[in-house]
């Protein structure tokens, strides 16, 4: 073969619907039928709220990213069928009609149009597979809209547990349009779904409409070619198959308008149906409702078959079940919650003091005295300090992430959640990050730069930071509890809590730009590959080593230096306003805070040299319970560590960390004052 005859032309990529060329997608249904769990499961964390013109019946709609394309969906209140509508269900039938528009005949209803945006590019089609005949009515008289149609057979999981089985393939050859297999609150079929919604959009595929049996098309002949001859079908500005049928159905606004818009064509099509009533065998309003039940419930019996559904027999579908349910989905994302934080507390823990502990142990025996041993010392302390980072924390916490991203579980745990962290501004992706900042900040951020984009990277990588770490957390629970007990150590966790939740709905505002709405993909549980987990984690951690190792030293070296011309005094005595006069602590305390930018934990060791104290007994005696809860208070929330800082580098921008120091500084300010001024009148009041 010549490479001329080789040769093929390369297609152009189709256009995109993006910016103002967004595709607009409704979900319309019936009652129960799942239709607003699957907008849920899709929508962004900004969902805008409205009502149509003239009434108080309120629709949502949002941008929903779906690859490279854009989507604007609204989801549309719940109706059985589209014959008959009164009052606010008018309404959502004229967006459906004309969108932003009116017609001739509805210009004088209001001032406004039924929606302030046009009318959708596509349909979807929500129906409840366990009702599936009843559903399929509404799915014909959609038809004759005649605009693109996607059928979306929801609660397909309760249809198997009822043993029906639904060929929805069969379905779509009989319809003529896509149709669709999901679970909305497992979020089975979701991206397939809004595959097939592209790909109607792009197809145009619009011009299918419902045909009724043969003794009923010569009545709608004639009704039509009636209407043909005048400008009805203009004036309406609809469909004429949805027209004729809304009319031969004697529904009241279309009927009423066609009286009084074209009374005379209003007589001559009452004669018709004067006609068909006394040759049928019923009017033939009723025959054409009897005909339309019959054809959906007879496509239905077509395409469902019974059996009996082994509920449990395969452990993976029974798996899927608990993990993606919206309450035991719950259930077990807290025990993987808990894992997580097993490894935090207990072997993070365990292996500190099998790495950078003994490490510690030795420099601590390492006097330096010139300046010369004072540095090497510092660069000493810095690469200890890396260790005391990667090898107990990062290192598992990130293969374990790794770990539970490629065998699936992530993903349903981030489907499950992502309606709560909708609350505080983020999607549910951001959740295992988040866990991870518990052992450290630095791996949590490099999670969020790889399951994040956009305002979510920007403002989850502003909100790990106050995450509190495992030295954060040990120093809280280590003073906090000795002195504080239980029921402190509670409060400030809870506090910390509330802080984050309050800062994401600041930031929120401050960064109104929201990202899109996500489709998230469930994949199936798989066992990961050796080789392919240890390639991702070292590719997860790898930064770390090349971007944060000289930040860290270099940071460790220069407060080395500080200390060693004595200028400890004198930052004491210039952070004193801040550590004296705002925080009420002991001046000594200013050098100690300071050097918790390298590692926080070095904020207690350096607290108990400060204080010339042997340890969390010491301190008791040297401070008062007002004083420990105020320090406490701002070590958890103030500057994050040379680490997180280089991360944040990284990932955001200097900018933005910039602003991290800025923000996380001036919380733990208002903070610490506000909670050490609430301490002080509880105190003048109760003790």
């Amino acid at each position: 073969m010549t490479n001329q005859a080789a040769w093929q032309p390369i297609k152009p990529p189709q256009a995109l619907f993006r910016g103002d060329k967004r595709l607009r997608v409704a979900l319309v249904g019936q009652p129960r039928s799942g239709k607003s769990e699957i907008f849920q499961a899709v929508s962004s964390v900004l969902v805008d709220s409205g009502t149509f013109a003239g009434t108080d019946i309120s629709y949502n709609h949002c941008q929903v990213q779906v690859g490279l394309d854009e989507i604007e969906l609204m989801d549309l209140p719940s109706f059985f069928s589209l014959r008959h509508l009164q009052g606010d269900n008018l309404e959502s039938l004229k967006y459906l009609l004309w969108g932003n528009q009116r017609p001739h005949v509805s210009t004088h209803e209001y001032l406004k149009p039924p929606a302030p945006f046009p009318h959708p590019d596509v349909m979807i089609h929500v129906i409840d597979a366990t009702a599936l005949g009843r559903s399929l009515e509404l799915s014909l008289e959609l038809m004759n809209l005649q605009q693109p149609l996607v059928l979306a057979i929801n609660m397909m999981d309760q249809a198997k547990v009822k043993g029906m089985d639904i060929d929805c393939s069969l379905l779509e050859k009989r319809l003529g349009i896509p149709v669709v297999s999901t679970a909305a609150l497992e979020g089975r079929g979701i991206s397939t779904l809004f595959e097939r919604v592209l790909e109607a959009a792009r197809k145009k595929q619009g011009n299918l409409f419902d045909v009724a049996a043969k003794h009923l098309k010569p009545w709608q002949s004639e009704a039509f070619a009636l209407l043909s001859s005048t400008y009805v079908f203009e004036t309406f500005d609809v469909p004429p198959s949805f027209l004729v049928a809304q009319l031969l159905e004697h529904d009241a606004y279309f009927s009423n308008k066609l009286t009084e818009h074209f009374p005379s064509v209003a007589e001559q099509l009452s004669e018709i149906q004067r006609r068909a009533d006394a040759e049928l065998p019923r009017t033939l309003a009723t025959e054409l409702d009897v005909d339309r039940h019959h054809r959906a419930m007879q496509h239905a019996e077509r395409v469902t078959g019974f059996g009996k559904f082994k509920s449990g027999s395969n452990w993976v579908s029974l798996l899927d079940k608990i993990m993606l349910h919206p309450q035991w989905g719950i259930v077990s994302s807290l025990s993987v919650f808990a894992l997580i934080l097993f490894v935090v507390f207990k072997l993070s823990s365990g292996l500190d003091a099998i790495t950078s502990a003994p490490l510690i142990d030795l420099l601590n025996q390492w006097y330096a005295v010139e300046l010369t041993s004072v540095i090497f010392k510092a660069v000493a302390e810095g690469l200890v300090s890396l260790i005391g980072i990667v090898m107990p924390y990062m290192l598992p916490l990130v293969l374990l992430m790794i770990f539970l991203e490629q065998t699936g579980v992530m993903a349903r745990i981030a489907f499950v959640v992502d309606r709560f962290f909708h609350h505080i501004g983020l999607h549910g992706n951001v959740a295992f990050p988040f866990l991870l900042g518990l052992g450290c900040n630095v791996p949590a951020i490099a999670v969020l730069a790889k399951v994040t984009t956009g305002r979510d990277k920007l403002v989850a990588t502003l909100l790990a930071t106050f995450i509190p770490c495992s030295a954060r957390s040990a120093i809280i629970l280590a003073l906090g509890g000795m002195v504080l007990g239980g029921l402190g150590v509670f409060f400030i966790f809870m506090l910390n809590i509330f802080i984050i939740a309050a800062l994401s709905r600041l930031l929120i505002w401050q960064f109104p730009h929201a990202e899109p709405g996500q489709i998230q993909t469930i994949p199936p549980f798989r066992w990961p590959r050796l080789k392919e987990l240890l390639l991702e984690t070292w590719f997860r951690i790898q930064d770390v080593l090349t971007i944060v190792t000289p930040l860290l030293v270099a940071g460790t070296v220069i407060l080395a230096l500080l200390q060693y011309m004595h200028i400890d005094t004198v930052l004491n005595t210039i952070l004193s306003p801040i550590t004296v006069w705002w925080l009420g602590l002991p001046a000594l305390l200013g050098v100690p805070l300071l050097f918790g930018i390298l590692r926080k934990e070095l904020s207690l060791v350096m607290m108990f040299q400060a204080l010339g104290v042997a340890g969390v007994a010491g301190v008791s005696e040297a401070m008062d319970w007002v004083q420990i809860l105020t320090f406490l208070i701002f070590v958890t929330f103030y500057v994050p560590c040379v680490s997180t800082i280089a991360m944040q580098l990284k990932v955001v921008g200097a900018k933005a960390a910039a602003y991290s120091v800025f923000l996380s500084t001036a919380t733990a300010l208002i903070v610490a004052m506000f909670i050490r001024l609430l301490a002080e009148i509880g105190r003048f009041l109760f003790l």
